[in-house]
């Protein structure tokens, strides 16, 4: 990478600010799979909460299902957005901070986010939307600090996942435009597939890229809730968009060209702010 993208990378936005919380985290493992174990000890996917003691869980390996507090059966992203807000929270339930044995009522319900696609190992014969985390040595090493996961049932380390066994969005949107990929086999959570689940985790990923990673109910006002609506043309910007973002560190220059002219990729509809409060 040269020393602009460098930088770009080593910076943060407002999600990922520490704030107050910079010298404590300091003092977290610098190793990543052993902060990856970490991490997964302060949280409950919202799935493995809806299943309860079954499935993922059925060993209790996230905790005993039964003794998460009811007033708070809900995905906790909707409040505690950034990592300032993640880290007051859980330092409110346990003073001890980040700890290996939280106890399952003082952890959070939480999902994922980053780097956005779409995760192979799940679902067989399926696809389903996902984030998954990168840090740099000599290359990009994917990792998922999503949950615990086996690696003799996965097939591979969670904390180094080769590049193969993750979807990346671009490379998805444009497989599936080019007809090289069966678009049903990609879907999400909230019940859309094809290009129109794709679409989604590319405006994320574009985002995560940008040093904005935003909520998976944030979307660009121009998409969201109006996938039937876009033309020709849109789908042939976000073709440019995706072909740039196979590449990022290679595209950075011309990636932040658009972050920063392209309007229509960057305004942003939320559950509380609509077409209404945007001016595009």
């Amino acid at each position: 990478m040269n020393e602009t993208t460098v930088k770009h990378a080593l910076s943060v936005g407002a999600y990922t600010y520490a704030g107050e919380y910079y010298n404590y985290f300091r003092t977290l493992p610098d190793d990543v799979s052993e902060l990856g174990h970490l991490i997964c000890s302060q949280i409950i996917h919202r799935i493995t909460l809806k299943e309860g003691n079954t499935n993922a869980n059925a060993t209790l390996l996230y905790g005993d299902m039964n003794l998460f507090p009811w007033h708070r059966l809900r995905c906790e992203d909707d409040i505690f957005l950034t990592a300032t807000a993640i880290t007051a929270e859980l330092f409110r339930l346990d003073s001890n901070g980040f700890t290996l044995n939280r106890k399952v009522e003082d952890k959070l319900v939480l999902t994922c986010r980053c780097r956005s696609g779409f995760a192979p190992y799940f679902v067989p014969g399926k696809s389903v939307d996902h984030w998954v985390s990168q840090y740099f040595t000599d290359h990009w090493i994917i990792f998922d600090a999503d949950g615990f996961f086996d690696t003799e049932k996965l097939g591979f380390y969670q904390y180094d996942i080769p590049h193969e066994k993750f979807d990346f969005a671009a490379d998805t949107w444009l497989k599936i435009r080019n007809g090289s990929e069966a678009g049903e086999k990609y879907i999400n959570g909230g019940g859309d597939f094809a290009l129109e689940a794709v679409v989604l985790s590319l405006f994320s990923d574009f985002h995560a890229l940008m040093n904005n990673e935003i909520s998976y109910k944030f979307m660009p006002a121009f998409i969201a809730g109006k996938f039937e609506r876009l033309t020709s043309s849109d789908l042939a910007e976000i073709d440019d968009l995706a072909n740039l973002m196979i590449a990022p560190d290679e595209n950075f220059h011309a990636l932040l060209g658009i972050w920063e002219t392209r309007k229509k990729f960057r305004i942003l509809n939320s559950p509380l702010v609509g077409d209404w409060d945007n001016q595009i």
